[in-house]
């Protein structure tokens, strides 16, 4: 069972915070919406924290959903293995699964962006049966992903920082300078507050090796298959990670009920740059479902 930490009631739009225990340790989370409501999962990417649904959870919980966004592996402090094998897929898929069952959801809407997309992607291909939806945000399907790093340049070159991040002097080139290079990552479309405390907490001894770690650890051995849940996807054009190409694409390896959304000149950084639009999308999603 889930535990409220400084706990407070629920009311439309407030939200609470929680530690999810699990096998693999507590996971520090934000909440909002009725105990009985229809249950929504939403997982961050990198370099961000549950935070970055902050706008999503309050309205889904306004709207009678009960929404969970979690700190995943290694940005929670209470889950933050020194392993680099630690942070392999398998791992992130079965802290979903592990949340989920800690906080007693037996179906649920699974939401991601960035690599918490990545893990949505892969938790629906593992455990299609304990999924009602998925949306994922800015990621693409992993094989489509995958198929453009191979056959398209520009994508090649997009992805070329996922290699580049391996390096063991990452950490030193990320914070020099009050974190200036980190900060630019989110390239002035994230809210200043959020910038801060993102750097913050990534300036934690360890914490951005465990972040780091993601981009690390040893590829998952099994290929994706085609994903059977009904799943919304959204990609921006500006996003300076995706391309078109793998965007496009992504439907031929959904076979269940498939929505494509596109947003107009906005970055990569959708959840909280278009906080608005997406919410809407997401709204639509899930109650057609």
């Amino acid at each position: 069972m889930n535990r409220i930490v400084g706990g407070i009631g629920y009311r439309a739009g407030v939200t609470e915070h929680l530690s999810i225990p699990t096998p693999a340790g507590d996971f520090d989370a934000i909440a909002a919406g009725p105990h009985d409501g229809r249950p929504v999962l939403l997982l961050h990417g990198f370099p961000e924290a549950a935070i970055e649904w902050e706008h999503q959870v309050a309205r889904l919980g306004a709207e009678g959903f009960r929404a969970v966004a979690p700190d995943q592996r290694g940005c929670s402090p209470g889950v933050r293995p020194d392993d680099v094998a630690a942070y392999a897929m398998d791992e992130l898929v079965g802290d979903v699964v592990a949340m989920a069952d800690a906080l007693e959801w037996s179906r649920f809407d699974l939401v991601g962006h960035d690599w918490g997309g990545a893990v949505a992607w892969w938790t629906a291909d593992r455990h299609p049966d304990r999924l009602r939806s998925l949306t994922a945000v800015s990621t693409p399907h992993p094989r489509a992903l995958g198929r453009a790093l191979r056959e398209d340049e520009d994508q090649a070159l997009r992805s070329q920082y996922m290699r580049d991040w391996q390096s063991s002097r990452t950490e030193q080139r990320m914070l020099a300078d009050d974190a200036d290079a980190l900060r630019r990552m989110y390239e002035w479309k994230v809210p200043r507050g959020h910038v801060d405390d993102y750097v913050e907490r990534l300036s934690e001894p360890g914490a951005l090796t465990a972040a780091l770690n993601w981009y690390r650890a040893p590829n998952p051995k099994e290929r994706m298959g085609e994903v059977t849940v009904p799943t919304l996807y959204v990609w921006s054009t500006e996003d300076v990670a995706f391309g078109s190409t793998a965007a496009l694409a992504t439907g031929d390896w959904v076979s269940g009920p498939y929505e494509f959304q596109m947003l107009e000149d906005v970055t990569h950084w959708v959840p909280e740059e278009a906080p608005e639009q997406l919410t809407a999308l997401l709204l639509d999603h899930l109650n057609r479902r």
